[in-house]
């Protein structure tokens, strides 16, 4: 299927291509690739993202379905990653949720967490995010995120580590957050989780503007904040 699918390259250099019956529209599938800053896109070097119905994982087996099926749904990952030679080949399923919040979304954690691993953590950044815990800010981004901080501030042997794994899973967090506002008009409520509180309101807004300033938006694109005011 990689030899046979011709891969697109976005303005901002983010290689990508839809195969199958997927989800996402060209034009809604374009501005998703093409929300990603040109600094956070040079990170992604030898990566080509494939947009695809479902995406099955067999073991060490990857297999691609080219439209949905009910029976393949239950066997289906949100997403595979793929190495060819010093390549990767990262495997987005668009149909396991048919909105293009969950698909959008999924797509930019996996840039978070591959920019920040090639890249690292902004210290700006990571000062922030500690100043937050000192002043006891509620909720995270992620459950790794909440489950990290708890072993960050503790007194066992691992708290400097877990701290900057810490760092490393907001930042990516942050990032992917980030670029969701880009693309879609975002709720704050649609990100809350069952398994961890979400970082309260104002501390998720003071990240989200540290992650702008560092990475700001493409042309025709925009990032703002709105606060409603409650009935």
């Amino acid at each position: 299927m990689i030899r046979q699918t011709q891969v697109s390259q976005a303005p901002n250099g983010v290689c990508f291509a839809s195969v199958g019956q997927i989800s996402l529209s060209p034009s809604d599938l374009e501005r998703t690739v093409a929300a990603v800053p040109g600094a956070i896109a040079a990170a992604l070097e030898r990566k080509a993202y494939y947009f695809v119905p479902l995406t099955v994982s067999q073991g060490d087996e990857t297999l691609i379905a080219d439209r949905y099926d009910v029976a393949l749904s239950d066997q289906a990952v949100c997403h595979r990653n793929f190495g060819v030679g010093d390549s990767q080949c990262v495997f987005i399923s668009t149909r396991l949720t048919e909105d293009k919040f969950s698909v959008a979304f999924e797509f930019y954690i996996n840039v978070g967490h591959a920019f920040v691993e090639r890249a690292g953590v902004a210290h700006s950044f990571a000062d922030l995010v500690w100043r937050q815990v000192q002043e006891k800010a509620r909720g995270e981004t992620s459950f790794d995120a909440y489950e990290l901080r708890k072993l960050s501030t503790g007194n066992g042997p691992d708290a400097e580590k877990a701290r900057n794994d810490y760092f490393s899973a907001t930042f990516a967090d942050a990032i992917a957050v980030y670029l969701l506002t880009l693309s879609l008009d975002v709720d704050y409520f649609e990100l809350r989780e069952r398994e961890y509180p979400l970082l309260a309101p104002a501390a998720l807004a003071e990240r989200l503007r540290a992650v702008a300033e560092l990475f700001p938006p493409n042309a025709g694109f925009e990032f703002a904040i709105y606060y409603r005011r409650r009935p």
